[in-house]
């Protein structure tokens, strides 16, 4: 499991690519409060992360502690229904920066448009990284 520092990081990193687009929406705020609780990061910890500028990064060391971050950035891009090139951009960078594949990456930007909420599913996404372990 995670430690405190690396829960706060993984939430901190969420804050700043929900803050990617300029437009911090409060269902964005409400979907990394959810996720926040099933980490037990208070609402308290979380407004103060949104106040802080930016965290130092704790990296993942699992691939699947990375895909699993990843997975939570592509559903919170997707909570308000609406998608930008900046948010796409922002997403590619930080999976890449997470050490992820590219064309994995790129697979699951491009499988999200099969989708009418554009959230790809999580065997689906695993499916999509495991292609590209082989």
């Amino acid at each position: 499991m995670y430690s405190k520092e690396e829960k706060l990081s993984l939430l901190s990193e969420m804050i700043q690519f929900a803050k990617a687009d300029k437009k911090f929406k409060e269902v964005e705020y409400n979907f990394i409060l959810a996720v926040a609780s099933q980490l037990d990061i208070s609402k308290q910890e979380i407004d103060i992360l949104i106040e802080e500028e930016e965290r130092q990064k704790k990296s993942l060391h699992p691939e699947s502690e990375r895909i699993l971050q990843f997975h939570r950035l592509v559903l919170l891009m997707n909570v308000d229904k609406e998608t930008s090139q900046t948010e796409i951009h922002s997403l590619r960078n930080m999976g890449l920066q997470m050490g992820l594949p590219p064309e994995a990456i790129d697979s699951v930007l491009k499988e999200m448009q099969n989708y009418p909420n554009k959230v790809v599913p999580p065997e689906k996404l695993i499916a999509i990284f495991k292609r590209f372990y082989n």
